[in-house]
């Protein structure tokens, strides 16, 4: 349970990352969102919240930049005294997708300013504030990244989105290595196809590819899906365990002849 822990989720307001919000704190937490959304923007999902009796915190911002990370880490401790959980959800896909051979160093360098800096910089914010604080559970903190399949899976029309998600499994592992000793465990969860915002625009896709069972769990997974796999990750079952990950996909890692 998370019975007065707090928990930062980055990209908090909609899909796989609202999931996270609603899932760790109907578990008990209390849940700081960041999103780079005004906060009226989800008053209805945010009021969903209340509505369960979770208490939450929303702050406006870009993972992109320092001083909102800054102001997301003052915030939360600001708000609710500390932070116990992190999850790194945040992250962008191309603008537009173009061929590798297309791919321009603009579009490389917002995603991968998002997707892999900004988690890096927030991460190294959060942990320093983990460290400091007064341990009042088994463990000092728990970090769960939100990977990809995309960490392994090529996409030549995304490359900057599959790079950026290799990079984010490699600060999992970093972490995870340097923090163990600090009594922090960082993990990582890979999705594969969710159904999401960032998905729709390619559903056709994926439709054909669950059709034609490239998937041995054939069907769409859904933002729950993944939220429940990191309220695992963040919980104090998992106190022997870093710098692993669990694939959420439906089985799409299974290599089949």
């Amino acid at each position: 349970m998370m019975k007065n822990k707090t928990a930062v989720v980055t990209g908090g307001s909609r899909g796989i990352g609202y999931a996270v919000a609603k899932r760790l704190g109907r578990d008990g937490a209390n849940v700081v969102i960041f999103s780079s959304g005004g906060e009226e923007k989800y008053r209805e999902a945010l009021d969903a919240l209340t509505a369960e009796g979770i208490a939450w915190h929303y702050v406006q911002g870009s993972l992109e930049r320092a001083e909102d990370r800054e102001k997301l880490v003052r915030e939360a401790v600001s708000r609710f005294g500390r932070i116990d959980v992190l999850v790194n959800n945040a992250g962008v896909a191309p603008l537009k997708r173009a061929d590798l051979l297309e791919m321009t160093e603009e579009s490389y360098d917002r995603v991968m300013g998002i997707n892999a800096r900004g988690t890096l910089f927030l991460t190294q914010m959060v942990a320093k504030q983990m460290i400091a604080q007064e341990k009042l559970f088994p463990l000092k903190g728990h970090i769960v990244n939100v990977g990809s399949c995309s960490a392994q899976v090529s996409s030549v029309n995304r490359g900057e989105y599959c790079i950026s998600k290799a990079a984010v499994s490699m600060i999992t592992t970093l972490f995870a290595d340097r923090l163990a000793p600090e009594g922090i465990i960082v993990n990582e969860v890979r999705p594969g196809v969710i159904a999401t915002e960032m998905t729709a625009a390619v559903s056709e896709k994926y439709d054909r590819l669950i059709g034609s069972g490239a998937f041995p769990i054939a069907r769409w997974g859904e933002p729950e899906d993944v939220a429940d796999a990191v309220a695992f990750l963040a919980s104090d079952e998992v106190r022997y365990t870093t710098g692993n990950y669990l694939d959420v996909d439906g089985g799409f890692h299974i290599k089949r002849l």
